[in-house]
């Protein structure tokens, strides 16, 4: 299956609070869009893995992806080596991305930052004919994304660029609250109190987005970075 756009996320969530609008409106235009999570998000103080991997189907289903897979790598302990670059290196070549998401540069989590370099080293050496990957038995041509862009997380982070998700806000918060151990729910009972299971939390997404509407006179964007500089055939695209 080749996908227009590859969320390759730490964790599971990862995706859907950074760029769940984002997904949704090109789906909406008819493109093929998925998600991979490197872990399945183990080490969270609520909830469980399995919990987290319904969670994450749920959330698919309202995101209405194509397709959501789990590498399951360690959480909080994988790394950017040759062994988990490899494991990417194959993802990439199997679904050919024209664009891959990914974590924020620098974040609160530093799984995060992690991911972000190990997705960044893999979508360059993807491209390298004389890495030799197979799938299913079947040796992979090489392939590498036109563009790779990070989406802004809970550290701020000046947006390259922001897409306009006005339309998408109120399924992007179910989306997230999808994962209701994780995030505020009224449905989930748990004693243990986390720094985005607040409330207050939901508020803090709402004011990221609205902060990245303001600057193309929108209710809600959602923000990227790129590291390296962006081109545009039509300056009449830009707004």
């Amino acid at each position: 299956m080749k996908l227009d756009i590859l969320m390759i996320a730490a964790h599971p969530d990862d995706a859907e609070v950074g760029c769940a609008g984002t997904l949704m409106k090109h789906i909406a235009k008819g493109r093929r869009v998925g998600v991979v999570d490197l872990t399945r998000g183990e080490l969270g103080t609520r909830g469980s893995a399995e919990l987290r991997g319904q969670e994450a189907a749920d959330a698919a289903r309202i995101l209405g992806l194509h397709v959501r897979e789990n590498l399951g790598m360690r959480d909080g302990f994988f790394l950017n080596d040759e062994a988990h670059q490899l494991r990417v290196i194959e993802v990439i070549r199997r679904f050919r991305p024209s664009i891959i998401l990914t974590n924020p540069n620098v974040d609160r989590h530093p799984d995060h930052g992690r991911a972000a370099n190990l997705v960044h080293d893999a979508a360059f050496l993807a491209g390298l004919p004389k890495i030799e990957t197979r799938y299913q038995g079947q040796a992979q041509p090489a392939w590498r994304p036109d563009l790779m862009l990070q989406v802004i997380h809970n550290t701020y982070v000046k947006p390259d660029i922001v897409v306009d998700i006005s339309e998408y806000w109120e399924r992007k918060l179910a989306a997230v609250t999808a994962f209701k151990s994780q995030f505020y729910h009224p449905d989930y009972e748990d004693p243990t109190s986390t720094y985005i299971s607040s409330p207050d939390f939901l508020k803090i997404l709402e004011g990221q987005a609205r902060d990245c509407g303001k600057y193309i006179n929108v209710p809600f964007a959602e923000g990227f970075t790129c590291r390296r500089l962006l081109g545009v055939d039509d300056l009449f695209q830009l707004r």
